[in-house]
């Protein structure tokens, strides 16, 4: 509340960094379950305020929500993404982004593609099995 020259109180005008979100708000933006939200919470990757037992995220964890995801969606771990998140904010206080060095990328790259290659064998195999259980039927 502000005090105008009347002697009146204003309400305070929210501003877009006083924007708050409940878990529902949030998972349907992102397309995860509550259980999702709540398991990153338990691992420390999000920290909403609680009112009563609501939850309430600001604007820093629908950000970090979003590196999460990006961070899970390019086949990073939690705990890799919880150490970029740290990186992150340690260097320029956000946490709004994924701290990926050149490094990184190409390990993950790396990664990928041995993963890629594993599907691609598993795919084969599974593939002949179906064949020859569809010829013995």
């Amino acid at each position: 509340m502000h005090e105008s020259f009347g002697g009146a109180k204003e309400a305070a005008v929210p501003t877009e960094s006083d924007r708050s979100f409940t878990i529902g708000d949030l998972a349907r933006e992102f397309g995860v379950t509550l259980r999702t939200l709540r398991f990153y919470e338990d691992r420390g990757l999000l920290s909403p305020r609680r009112d009563g037992t609501a939850r309430i995220y600001d604007l820093r964890d629908r950000d970090r929500l979003s590196v999460i995801l990006k961070g899970k969606q390019l086949g990073f771990t939690l705990t890799e993404i919880r150490a970029m998140l740290a990186e992150d904010r340690i260097a320029d206080g956000a946490a709004a982004n994924l701290n990926l060095s050149l490094d990184k990328i190409e390990d993950q790259i790396r990664h990928l593609e041995q993963q890629r290659g594993e599907i691609d064998e598993a795919l084969v195999e599974l593939r002949s099995r179906r064949a020859s259980l569809a010829v013995a039927a």
